[in-house]
């Protein structure tokens, strides 16, 4: 009787352990699924594991064009300064095309881009690239050129109506009367109208006295030395060759203005002022045939852009104390200070920055 009463004993015990462990499986293990441990670090990612304050920011550069040296320039060191803050940038560039540009801008908001940077070919069909950023939630930086009428988050440049008076003042020192041509930039393009408007600043005073006659201001498609190069044989034709000082809107067309006044042989007769300070005008300084040149020395653009993109990606503030106006708000901005180059202190700005090698300057004297 001891024995049966003892494996009764061990039948229910053992009865007991097996229904403690079906109810722990009916609340663990709910119709027989394995229930896995739920993180809650919300900073994890899901795919890699990486955490969000370790995550890289992804920078998207929109460029214009790369056709001209001063652009390839701003790409080579802006990619050097983003990396050098620890993000990542991707490069587009629309050689441009309005179409292709707002296209290029998609594909990098797709991408998931923290940031987009952008220089716009066109400074009003850009706003679409705004708009379409912004329904992303990605903020946009506007690089040296401002984008029109849409809701910018920032604007990093020079001063490009500085650098409109930069040129005519050194023009008007050489020239305080005559008859002036104004080769403009691209009328797509809102710096060619801040370059314009700087170079009236100064011009129209004396204008207004009777010292200065601007016998031709024309705007060149595209900035392109070959539109210039058109206008300016115009100009000399209109004027029967009897003209006194050029201001041309970039290095690139005061290319153009030289090659139409060399071929009539007044190369190096008639001041030119251009601005990028690009290694061709440079040159031309050195040899007599182009005046002066605006130095803006991108280095320090591109760093600053940079390192503003970055902070903007991580939702800082940037500390823009300027405002520039779009046609829609006022733009948040920092501006640089462009300089004035001339054969007097070519050696002391852009050769001694490194922009260019006095080698490279001085080749054509064979020095």
């Amino acid at each position: 009787m001891g024995r049966i009463l003892i494996q009764m004993r061990l039948i229910l015990l053992i009865l007991t352990l097996m229904c403690g462990v079906s109810a722990c499986e009916e609340v663990g293990e709910p119709n027989g699924t394995k229930v896995e441990p739920v993180s809650l670090d919300l900073s994890q990612s899901e795919e890699t594991g990486e955490k969000e304050s370790d995550k890289k920011i992804k920078i998207g550069f929109s460029m214009d064009t790369l056709l001209e040296e001063r652009w390839q320039k701003d790409r080579d060191l802006f990619k050097e300064a983003v990396e050098a803050l620890g993000a990542e940038v991707e490069i587009r560039a629309a050689n441009g095309d309005d179409a292709v540009q707002i296209s290029q801008a998609e594909t990098l908001i797709s991408e998931g881009v923290d940031l987009l940077v952008v220089v716009p070919h066109n400074a009003e069909a850009a706003a679409t690239i705004v708009k379409k950023a912004h329904l992303a939630g990605i903020k946009v930086l506007a690089y040296d050129r401002l984008v029109k009428n849409a809701n910018i988050d920032l604007y990093v440049s020079f001063d490009n109506e500085k650098v409109g008076e930069l040129q005519a003042e050194a023009i008007t020192k050489l020239v305080p009367k005559g008859k002036y041509v104004y080769i403009g930039g691209a009328i797509t393009d809102y710096n060619a109208h801040l370059f314009k408007k700087g170079v009236f600043n100064v011009l129209q005073p004396l204008i207004d006295k009777g010292d200065i006659t601007v016998v031709f201001d024309q705007w060149t498609k595209d900035w392109t030395p070959v539109n210039a190069l058109a206008n300016m044989e115009a100009a000399l034709k209109a004027n029967n060759n009897q003209i006194d000082a050029v201001i041309a809107a970039n290095d690139a067309t005061a290319g153009g203005v030289i090659q139409a006044l060399a071929a009539r042989g007044l190369a190096g007769k008639i001041p030119v002022a251009g601005q990028d300070a690009e290694l061709a005008a440079a040159q031309r300084i050195v040899v007599g045939t182009q005046t002066m040149t605006v130095y803006k020395p991108i280095k320090a653009l591109t760093e600053e852009a940079a390192r503003l993109a970055v902070k903007l990606a991580k939702g800082e503030n940037i500390g823009a104390d300027r405002k520039v106006n779009n046609g829609k708000i006022e733009v948040p901005s920092v501006l640089l200070s462009p300089i004035a180059v001339d054969k007097t202190n070519i050696d002391k700005t852009v050769i001694a920055d490194g922009f260019h090698s006095w080698e490279e300057v001085y080749k054509p004297l064979g020095e």
